[in-house]
């Protein structure tokens, strides 16, 4: 037990702010223990669950575009449905409670899913960049810069 005293303002704040921890087996696989902390200096009182959904979501989507090489791009498949994978070209929030992703399936449709974070249930997956693109579109990476101009 230490002897730091914290008002119950404080208390609660520190009740409520996100907690990440991620063990894998291959120690050089990126956690995004340190992304979390960043995100949770950010002040929270006032985000939605849709915006806590969408910010938590970035530092996935980055983490695993961190796994890839060059010739690979992260795509989402649903879970829990028949819907396929969609190459997660941008993503959105609508307050309260809406995260909405936006790309192409694999036969090139274009695809929005709109969902509820009740219901957010997705797996990130590495599909091959079209061949008619030269580098591979890192999506995580703009979303990013995006969440740290607001």
């Amino acid at each position: 037990m230490d002897d730091k005293i914290e008002t119950t303002a404080e208390a609660a704040e520190a009740h409520a702010m996100p907690r990440c921890h991620e063990v894998h087996s291959d120690p050089d696989q990126p956690c995004i223990g340190a992304a979390a902390k960043a995100l949770a200096e950010k002040p929270n009182e006032n985000k939605s669950p849709a915006q806590w959904a969408y910010e938590r979501m970035i530092l996935y989507i980055q983490n695993f575009e961190k796994t890839l090489d060059e010739e690979h791009e992260v795509a989402m498949g649903f879970v829990g449905g028949d819907a396929g994978v969609l190459r997660i070209e941008g993503m959105g929030y609508f307050d309260p409670d809406i995260v909405t992703f936006y790309g192409e399936d694999a036969s090139g449709a274009r695809t929005q899913l709109v969902q509820h974070v009740g219901q957010l249930s997705v797996m990130l997956r590495a599909m091959p960049k079209p061949a008619k693109v030269a580098v591979p579109n890192r999506i995580g990476f703009r979303l990013a810069e995006d969440l740290a101009k607001a």
